[in-house]
Order: C-alpha cells, then sequence, then structure tokens
C-alpha cells in the first residue's frame, strides 16, 4: 500500500471544479470591490477636503453664510461614504475568506494540503498516546492537518479529543448522520468556518470568556452606586447650567463633581478587578456572535443536529443577539483604553454604568454560555468530518456495531495518500491477528497505517477511505515508530521493551476490543532473541484476545500460523524485477513472502555487496 494508482481521478473532478469556480468567482468579486473602495476613498478625501474648506470660508468670512450648509453637507457626505467604506471592506474581507476556504479544501484533493494548511494540531502531539504519534494523527501532514477547518479553540480542541479516543457506536452513529447532513450544506460549513476566522485574527478560545461567564459576582455590592451613576451627573449638568445664569452659587457643581469623585474613589478597586477579568474574556466572548446567527438561521434534521442547536432559542432573545449585546457592552467598556478615559469616568461615572450592565449580562446568561460554547465546538468538529464527505465521494461512512469486536474492509488505503492502492482485510474475530511479510518498501507499515487511520477516522465518526468498513468496538494500540532517548538514558531496545509492555497493557486491560499494530517489534537485538521474545509478545496478544496485524521480516515467525490456527493468518506483498529496477504492486496476497530484496535495494544504492555473503555459497 503505497503510491501507485490514483482513486480521486474519476470521482473528483467536479468537487474539484466547483471549488475552482467558487475561488475564482470570490477573487473576482474582492478585486471589484476593492475598486469600489478606491473610488469611495477618493471621495472621502474630496468630501472630507471641502468640509474643510468650506468651513475655513465661513470662519473668516471668505464666503456667504450658505458655505455653513454646503460644509455641513460635505461632512454628512463623508459619513456617509465612510459607513458604505466600512461595508465594502467587510464584504471584500469576507469574500477574500470564502475564496481562501475554498483553496484550502482544493489543496486536500490535489495533494498540496501538507504546505498550504497551517493548523497541524502540533500542540495535541503526545509520544506517549496509543497511537496518536505512530499513525500521524497530529502534527505537520497529519490526520488532523488535513480534517480541521475549526474556527474556535473550542472546536479545535473537541475535533482533538475525537481523534484521541474511540467513541461508543451510538455517538458514531450520530455523527454520521450529522455529517452527512452538514455534507448537504456547504454554505453552512463555509460560513461557520469564515465566521470564526473574519471575528479574530488567531483562534478564538472561550475559556477565558467561560471562566469569566461562570465566575463569581463582582459588584453585586455596589448597587449603591448605580442610582448615584445616574443622578449625580444629570446633577452636576443641571447645577453646572444654573450657575452660568446665576441662579445658584458657582461652589454647587463643584460640590457635585466632589460627590462624583467620591464615587470613583470608592468603586475604583472593584471596578478595576471586574474589568480585569472582562479583559481576558473579550476575544473568546465577543467574536462569537455571527456564528451563533448563521446556526440559528438553519432548520437542522439529524438528532444530534437538532439537539445541539435546540439550546440556542432561549426563551427571550436568541443566542446571536445575547452575543451582540456583550460585543456591544464590550466595545463600550473599553473606553478604560482610551487617555480620556479618567475625565469621561469622572464626569459620567462611565464605568458604573457599563460593567455593572456587563454583570446584569453574566447574571442572566453566565449559567448557558458552557452549553452554547460545546454545542458551537461540537458542530464545528461535524463540519470537519462534512467537508470528507462532501468533497471525496470515494469514501463511505463504515458500519460501526455494538457487537463483539472485529474488523472488516473491503478496498482500504490511506486517506491522506493522494494515490493509493486499495487492499481487503478481514479480521473477523478478537483474539485474530495478521502477520505481514514482505520486503522492504513492499507497504506493509502503509498497510498498518490505513488500517490505524481508518480506524480512527470510523470510531470518531468519519466517512473512511474503503469501498466498505465494518468494525465492531475496538480501541486502537501501535508500536510502530520507537526511538531512543539519550536525555533520558533509554536505548533503542529499553524503548521497544517499554512501548511493547504499554501495548500489551492496553490490550489486556480492554480484552477483546484493542485492535493492536505492530511494525517490526524488537529490531533492537539478537535474531535469536528477537524470535523468542516475538513468539512470547504474539501469545500474550492471543491471551489477551487482541485483533490487529504485526508485520516482520523473519519469515520463520510467520509460519506460527500452524500453531495457532484460526487465530494468526500469514499475508504478504512482494517484489520484482523489471529492466533492472525493484517494482511494487502494493496488492496483499495470502501466506509468506518468498522473496526478500534487501541485498539489491543496497545494490542499486551503489553498495558493492554480493549476492551470497561469503562462506556462505558460491
Amino acid at each position: 500500500m503505497a503510491p501507485s494508482t490514483s482513486l480521486l481521478s474519476a470521482s473528483t473532478p467536479s468537487v474539484a471544479e466547483a471549488h475552482a469556480a467558487e475561488v475564482a468567482s470570490r477573487r473576482a468579486l474582492a478585486e471589484a470591490l476593492d475598486r469600489r473602495m478606491a473610488r469611495v476613498a477618493n471621495g472621502r478625501a474630496a468630501t472630507f477636503l471641502g468640509a474643510a474648506v468650506l468651513t475655513g470660508l465661513a470662519i473668516f468670512e471668505r464666503a456667504p453664510a450658505a458655505a455653513w450648509g454646503g460644509a455641513a453637507a460635505c461632512a454628512l457626505a463623508y459619513a456617509l461614504l465612510a459607513i458604505n467604506h466600512a461595508r465594502l471592506l467587510a464584504r471584500e474581507r469576507r469574500a477574500r475568506a470564502e475564496a481562501d476556504w475554498h483553496q484550502r479544501a482544493l489543496a486536500r484533493l490535489d495533494g498540496t494540503w501538507p504546505t498550504a494548511l497551517l493548523s497541524k494540531g502540533e500542540r495535541f502531539v503526545d509520544a506517549h498516546h496509543m497511537y496518536t504519534s505512530d499513525l500521524d494523527v497530529f502534527g505537520p501532514g497529519s490526520l488532523f492537518q488535513w480534517l480541521d477547518e475549526t474556527a474556535t479553540g473550542a472546536g479545535e480542541e473537541l475535533l482533538a479529543a475525537w481523534l484521541r479516543a474511540s467513541a461508543p457506536a451510538p455517538d458514531v452513529q450520530e455523527r454520521q448522520d450529522a455529517a452527512r447532513e452538514l455534507a448537504l450544506l456547504p454554505d453552512v460549513r463555509r460560513d461557520l468556518a469564515v465566521a470564526g476566522r473574519l471575528a479574530a485574527a488567531g483562534r478564538p478560545s472561550p475559556r477565558a470568556f467561560l471562566a469569566w461567564a461562570e465566575g463569581p459576582p463582582r459588584l453585586g455590592h455596589l448597587g449603591w452606586a448605580r442610582p448615584l451613576a445616574w443622578a449625580l451627573p444629570a446633577i452636576t449638568l443641571t447645577t453646572a447650567v444654573l450657575a452660568s445664569f446665576g441662579v445658584v452659587p458657582r461652589l454647587v457643581p463643584w460640590l457635585a463633581v466632589a460627590a462624583q469623585l467620591a464615587v470613583v474613589g470608592l468603586t475604583r478597586r472593584s471596578l478595576a478587578e471586574a474589568w480585569g477579568s472582562l479583559a481576558l474574556a473579550e476575544a473568546g466572548g465577543a467574536t462569537l456572535g455571527r456564528s451563533f446567527r448563521r446556526l440559528e438561521k438553519v432548520h437542522f434534521h439529524s438528532p444530534l443536529l437538532t439537539r445541539l442547536t435546540s439550546g440556542l432559542s432561549p426563551p427571550g432573545a436568541p443566542v446571536s443577539a445575547r452575543m451582540r449585546q456583550f460585543a456591544r457592552l464590550l466595545g463600550l467598556a473599553e473606553a478604560r483604553r482610551n487617555q480620556l478615559h479618567p475625565v469621561v469616568h469622572l464626569l459620567t461615572l462611565w464605568d458604573v454604568h457599563v460593567l455593572t450592565r456587563l454583570e446584569d449580562w453574566r447574571q442572566s446568561n453566565g449559567g448557558l454560555v458552557r452549553g452554547w460554547l460545546e454545542a458551537l465546538a461540537q458542530v464545528e468538529a461535524l463540519c470537519c468530518l462534512g467537508n470528507v464527505t462532501a468533497d471525496h465521494p470515494e469514501f463511505h461512512f463504515p458500519t460501526v456495531d455494538t457487537g463483539p469486536a472485529h474488523l472488516s474492509a473491503t478496498g482500504l488505503w490511506h486517506p491522506l495518500l493522494q494515490k493509493a492502492v486499495p487492499n481487503d482485510v478481514e479480521l473477523p474475530h478478537e483474539g485474530f491477528l495478521l502477520l505481514v511479510t514482505g520486503s522492504n518498501m513492499s507497504g506493509k507499515s502503509t498497510l498498518l497505517r490505513a488500517m490505524g487511520v481508518n480506524a480512527v477516522l470510523a470510531l470518531a465518526g468519519g466517512p473512511v477511505a474503503a469501498e466498505q468498513l465494518n468494525v465492531g468496538p475496538l480501541q486502537v494500540v501501535t508500536s510502530m515508530r520507537v526511538q531512543d532517548s539519550l536525555s533520558a538514558g533509554v536505548s533503542f531496545f529499553h524503548a521497544e521493551v517499554l512501548r511493547l509492555k504499554a501495548v500489551l497493557e492496553a490490550a489486556a486491560a480492554a480484552p477483546g476490543h484493542a485492535l493492536v499494530l505492530l511494525d517490526e517489534i524488537l529490531l533492537g537485538t539478537n535474531s535469536g532473541e528477537r524470535r523468542v521474545a516475538s513468539r512470547e509478545v504474539l501469545r500474550l496478544l492471543l491471551e489477551a484476545r487482541a485483533l490487529g496485524a504485526v508485520t516482520t521480516h523473519d519469515l520463520a515467525l510467520a509460519r506460527l500460523e500452524t500453531e495457532h490456527p484460526g487465530r494468526l493468518r500469514a499475508v504478504h506483498f512482494q517484489d520484482h524485477v523489471e529492466d533492472g529496477q525493484m517494482r511494487f504492486d502494493y496488492q496483499l496476497r495470502e501466506g509468506v513472502v518468498r522473496t526478500t530484496n534487501a541485498l539489491r535495494l543496497m545494490q542499486q544504492a551503489g553498495i558493492p555487496v554480493r549476492a551470497h555473503p561469503p562462506g556462505e555459497g558460491s
């Protein structure tokens, strides 16, 4: 199972052409909007200049009084053009973001995605996880990089969690139904991804926002200040006007200002603490209103999507309206960053008004926020599965049942290979292992990774790279890329032993449900000990009723199927020489391989080895 004939050529041209057309259409729209913005910008400059000139002429009496009207008209035109420019800019940014979404889909189709997609999930890499490192689930060129179109940190983390652990069969079925429905709603999938990316420069994480929303009350003890925040500025303004007409002594408005200053001093610490907790929350909360508004416009039918979105319309205002209210209040609170804020706050008690209203929002909505964010994260993760469903019609949804553990695949290939040769794989029951032999580069390791990655996709709820896949409840366990550690004083063989110990413990902890994939185990010792130790490893796996596949170059080990009939089966890949070159067909065959190619590969690399070492033949 390595590069050969493309499986995509017959099925994806229409998908690729559709995405390419969308890219071209949206880029053309963005360019047209750029030209319109240039004209509007020229108009803004002209109206600003006109307003300034007419105002100057009117002030210095170089023009009739009607110049004031002209200046006002120019100022109004400038304001309208500024609003129009902002709207055009928003449309241009959205058009480019939509073009980028379609371009990323094209990259997944043409195989350029490892360099084109920036989201690699590197923070989820865990060398001690039982399969993610071996199967390239996270990191550069990973399954996560290929899948990820989430727009929030919560969605990203949930997608990673789905790839790290198998879901129960009922959950898998619900995710499959949701992915099928989302596959038919490209605008929804695109709009959710675009809304999140337009809302923030980076991927907003709602953790701080959630901590603020679910945090303790911070301003409840300032209830006395709220009526004063309305009364004192009004009194100050009124007495200042009256004092200017000599109705009240000039000292009276200053006394009112002194009272406001006292309120500022008494509330300063509490308001600063409230702002400090809120400032951390802004990136994760103020940017999500568009995503919720998009979901509120869709009537879903699948049970999972229906359940997730039902909580986005609580009694009263919908979630999007509540999030917009939060964003507006937060924008007002950000006046604290303005240099004139101390003066404005003193004269109006601004922070008391705004931060106490935000506290009201938190008290009304804080207990609901977690449910909203979890629902959005799940829909985002489901959209990633829906993208695969829509763009890869050669993929199919597996059957995941609750019966005995098993894995049966027809036409299975590695989903991250643009070109691959499919193979049939059968693990009919628990306590069944394939012993895979074959020469170097023949496809043994790729077969194991294809089995593992497709099992991960299947048990996350996604479609798989196979014509048909049927699995029971499985937990994937692998040992394929063991590395030594000089800093920890761990040799390669010791690292192999530690990994095998973890594999055997995981298989024993999930008897009858471990899908074990082992690639060339115990290479760090001599052939005699390796053979004995490998036999014991196989025995322990069969005792744990594990199922899976083990690759080996030890042909004697592969013949153990006679000792365990119905529980071990030998299969192999083979090679042949054609025009002096090694050729592989990557087709899985029954039995033990009869040829090896190590010496031939060395000879092709220019190493002058003999076909038979001295003393071992002619």
